[in-house]
Order: structure tokens, then C-alpha cells, then sequence
């Protein structure tokens, strides 16, 4: 059963991921190439990509993604990322557009769909007597580097890929600020999803203690 959950996980991920990369060449108004790095200028399809390889890595059982993804904490890494992908598309994003056919499909399953299947993917599957309050600066990195990237790449391009990242018409200061302030977001959320399966192991442990 796991693994077909594991499988359907992986397909829908791959789906989303790929359908949107698609989509994204078809209403294309720059080069291929500029397109592409457009692509992975996104903290939402880099983030859902890094599922997509997770729920692959889960159903093959083999290789170095594999062994990478069996280490202590990288599930719930992932769920912190995923969730904040969700969190701020649908507080902050989704009354910035209405997308129609395939393009919802593919907004709302990396939104909000494949969010939600990686957090309860994350509570049944997550060895969470495992997890370690010093994992959070590990999981710091990819958001810092990623801003990095973003702020570094759009000082040259012009092309922010959020409009709480356009320091063209934000400013560096408000920019800076609002980094702050999801840096703090990403730092309270792993926080929480390490004390909650703290929680849930500890009950789970007197509970399995009792039988």
C-alpha cells in the first residue's frame, strides 16, 4: 500500500511539474533559454520538483537519492518548504491572477494539492524520534541560497519571479524587509513541524510502551 501512495505521489508531482514547464514554453514571451532559467527561478516548481525527486527516489530504492532521502530530517525539510510554498501562495498570490484549464489544474496541484498530500505523507511516514532542533540550520540553506540567487540574478535581468521580491519596484530596503520576514516564517515553521513530531513520537512511544 505504501508504495503505491509513495508511486501515485510521485506521478502527480511529476505532472504538475512538467505540465507547468510546458505551459511556461507555450506562453513563452523571452527565449527558450531565458525561459528555462525563468523556470528555476521559482521557490514554488524548485520546491515541487524537490518532491517529485523525493517520491521517486521512495519508489525506486536505489541510488544516492535514495540513500540522501533516508536521512533523518529531509522528509520534514521538504514538508516545511511545500508548506510555505502553499501557505504564502494562498495568503499572499492567489487573488494576483485566475489561471483557467490546464494551467489551474497544474496552480492548484502545486499550490495546494501536493502541499497537502506531503504534510500527511510527512505524519505517517516521517521517523520523527528523529528529529534534532539543530536540523533547522541545515534547512536554512536552500531558502537563503535560493534568495541569493533571485536578488543576484534580477540585479541583472530585471526579473523578479514574486512581487514581494521586486526590488525594481519595492527597493532593496522593503525587499530586504520582507526577506527578513519570510526568513523568520521558514525559521518558526521548522521549529513547529520538529516540536509537533516530537510530540507525536513521545505519545506514540507510551502509547506502544502500554501494549
Amino acid at each position: 500500500m505504501r508504495f503505491k501512495i509513495t508511486l501515485c505521489l510521485a506521478l502527480v508531482s511529476w505532472f504538475a511539474v512538467i505540465s507547468q514547464y510546458i505551459l511556461m514554453l507555450e506562453n513563452r514571451s523571452t527565449s527558450v533559454f531565458e525561459t528555462n532559467i525563468r523556470f528555476f527561478s521559482f521557490f514554488t516548481l524548485l520546491s515541487n520538483l524537490l518532491v517529485a525527486i523525493y517520491f521517486t527516489a521512495q519508489v525506486s530504492k536505489k541510488g544516492s537519492a535514495f540513500v540522501f532521502s533516508q536521512k533523518p530530517g529531509v522528509l520534514s525539510a521538504l514538508t516545511v518548504y511545500i508548506f510555505i510554498v502553499g501557505l504564502v501562495y494562498q495568503i499572499l498570490l492567489r487573488g494576483l491572477w485566475h489561471p483557467t484549464g490546464l494551467q489551474r489544474v497544474a496552480d492548484e496541484l502545486l499550490h495546494s494539492v501536493i502541499p497537502l498530500e506531503v504534510m500527511l505523507y510527512w505524519y505517517y511516514i516521517e521517523a520523527k524520534s528523529k528529529l534534532n532542533y539543530t536540523m533547522i540550520g541545515t534547512w536554512l540553506l536552500y531558502p537563503l541560497f535560493y534568495l541569493v540567487w533571485i536578488l543576484s540574478r534580477g540585479n541583472f535581468s530585471g526579473f523578479y519571479p514574486y512581487p514581494f521580491m521586486n526590488v525594481a519596484s519595492l527597493g532593496m530596503t522593503q525587499v530586504l524587509l520582507n526577506s527578513c520576514g519570510l526568513t523568520l516564517l521558514f525559521l518558526v515553521c521548522s521549529w513547529l513541524i520538529i516540536f509537533i513530531g516530537k510530540k507525536i513520537a513521545h505519545k506514540q512511544g507510551r502509547f506502544t510502551s502500554k501494549l
